[in-house]
């Protein structure tokens, strides 16, 4: 085998563990993923998941990175194409119920479980989520903040808050969906995020 096809059926391999650590995760955490249980999974030796990444912290890294990335993609690549401000606001909220809404994950939004399930922990995991969390907070502070400056949204208006208010609903409506079956959660999600980034 040459070289160059070595490596790229070593790269598929970690693109395939990744995969299935993300997709396992979701439903039963970061904390949840073994690797013998992915090397069960994906027909694999335990050396052959964890020689990829050399620590489960790693791997439990790699599938943040790559949630994080289908967020991104998911919400706001959908709604980066909006006039800056109300606009893109708006579709920020829309695109970000859509991906609630369609399951791209097992068991909900991924960094909604994992901010759960590391909110009173430290290390490298949960300073990712940390960062992931202040990274998309900060990128709809921004929108606000532009929104006001258009004349948009009242001078008054305090973007940290609405970032947060934001946040604590599509949370919110992940959780009832994901624990009550509500389907009707979208709906008072949107009706709060409307509220919430109310014209001037």
């Amino acid at each position: 085998m040459s070289p160059r096809r070595s490596a790229a059926d070593a790269a598929q391999t970690r693109e395939a563990i990744v995969e299935r650590a993300v997709a396992v995760a979701s439903t039963e955490g970061l904390e949840g993923l073994t690797v013998g249980r992915l090397a069960g999974d994906l027909g694999l030796s335990k050396s052959g998941v964890i020689g990829h990444f050399g620590s489960k912290e790693r791997l439990q890294l790699a599938a943040l990175e790559t949630a994080v990335r289908v967020f991104r993609e998911e919400v706001w690549e959908r709604a980066v194409a909006a006039e800056p401000g109300l606009a893109r606001l708006r579709a920020l909220c829309e695109a970000w119920l859509s991906y609630l809404g369609r399951g791209i994950f097992p068991g909900g939004c991924f960094l909604t479980a994992a901010s759960c399930e590391f909110d009173d922990r430290e290390g490298p995991v949960s300073e990712a989520i940390r960062d992931a969390l202040a990274l998309w907070l900060g990128a709809i502070e921004r929108e606000v903040a532009t929104a006001i400056k258009r004349g948009e949204l009242a001078a008054a208006a305090d973007p940290a808050q609405v970032a947060f208010e934001l946040n604590a609903l599509a949370m919110g409506a992940n959780q009832a969906l994901q624990l009550q079956g509500d389907r009707e959660a979208l709906t008072r999600a949107r009706r709060g995020m409307a509220r919430a980034i109310g014209a001037a």
